[in-house]
């Protein structure tokens, strides 16, 4: 954590290193010519007074500190399920679940280019090898008591799942994920917000109904702005929902539920600044909240590389989505931590 409070979300490119070295396929064999492209100047490290420090390029930025340690991720479900791996602190008031269930895109071979989950999917569906256990409502339900009323360290809530074809049938399994936390938590205990993502739904009144069910908010993500990209990146999400469907429902919650319920994110360092702050600007304008959710390039390549963008093109889309949200009025979720802050 900086000294103003700002987390800093850090990969350790290390430790990734070496899971690719133990799991070496031809798969993994073909990205080791990637492997220059994630150098990165940034460090973590102790300076000379034995204090905590970011440096970049060898000189000291800032000293840093951290949230309190917390024994959240030795924990195990009743039935076995590991947090670690299935849910994620993020900050100091986020409990995220990042893959809830399979995405029906990646496993019939079409993932999205920069989702490390899509990619093993894919290759656990080409080897005919057994998908992972995903944690049921009752498991995610227990992670959460844990971690917003036993050990405090989140009061808020992020829920994903992947893209399905199916739909109807992932907001029936995330009303049975709210009315369990319900159950065994009670939503007035939860002191931040939930946020679930969902797949664009056929008709875009299905939304309504995980909102009434207890959802704070919806994203319903776009990712790329920039069509041309997102058939090239996206071509599961592109052929199976498409654009159109995604701005229908997110226009729809936001007309009949107010600004700021529906979010949309942008995977930023794909495409040009100017195109995601054009997109940000279009759904912002019409009461929805675009959101950054940095692309963090290792596990597969995306066009072809693993570079990422140099540091003004983070800045421009820093300052170019705070003048957004003065604007309009935008109040992405947030809070001290979330992935997409």
């Amino acid at each position: 954590m900086l000294p103003d409070g700002t987390v800093v979300q850090l990969t350790d490119l290390a430790f990734h290193m070496d899971y690719i070295r133990s799991a070496m396929s031809w798969g993994t064999l073909k990205q080791v010519k990637y492997m220059a492209q994630l150098r990165t100047p940034f460090r973590l490290d102790i300076d000379e007074y034995g204090e905590p420090a970011i440096f970049y390029q060898g000189k000291r930025v800032t000293l840093v500190g951290f949230p309190p340690s917390t024994d959240f991720y030795n924990k195990r479900t009743t039935s076995g399920i590991p947090f670690l791996g299935n849910a994620v602190l993020q900050g100091t008031e986020w409990l995220s679940f990042q893959s809830l269930w399979k995405c029906d895109y990646a496993y019939a071979g079409e993932p999205c280019q920069y989702c490390y989950s899509g990619g093993e999917l894919q290759t656990i569906a080409r080897g005919h090898k057994p998908l992972p256990r995903y944690p049921d409502p009752t498991d995610i339900a227990e992670i959460v008591e844990y971690a917003l009323l036993k050990d405090r360290c989140a009061n808020s809530i992020q829920i994903t799942g992947g893209s399905t074809f199916d739909v109807r049938a992932e907001y029936e399994r995330i009303k049975g994920i709210l009315r369990a936390i319900e159950a065994r938590v009670g939503r007035a205990n939860i002191g931040g917000e939930v946020l679930v993502y969902v797949t664009a739904p056929e008709e875009p009144e299905m939304a309504g109904q995980l909102l009434d069910a207890g959802a704070d908010r919806l994203s319903i993500s776009l990712e790329i702005w920039d069509e041309h990209l997102s058939r090239k990146i996206m071509p599961g999400k592109m052929k199976y929902t498409g654009r159109r469907r995604h701005l229908a429902a997110l226009e729809y919650i936001a007309e009949t539920y107010g600004k700021n319920r529906a979010c949309s994110n942008f995977i930023v360092g794909l495409e040009p600044a100017e195109s995601m702050l054009e997109g940000a600007e279009y759904l912002a304008a019409r009461g929805i909240v675009p959101i950054a959710s940095v692309w963090i390039p290792f596990g597969r390549p995306v066009l072809g590389s693993m570079q990422a963008p140099e540091l003004d093109y983070y800045r421009e889309i820093k300052d170019g989505l705070a003048s957004i949200y003065e604007r309009h009025g935008i109040v992405p979720p947030g809070g001290t931590g979330l992935n997409v802050c």
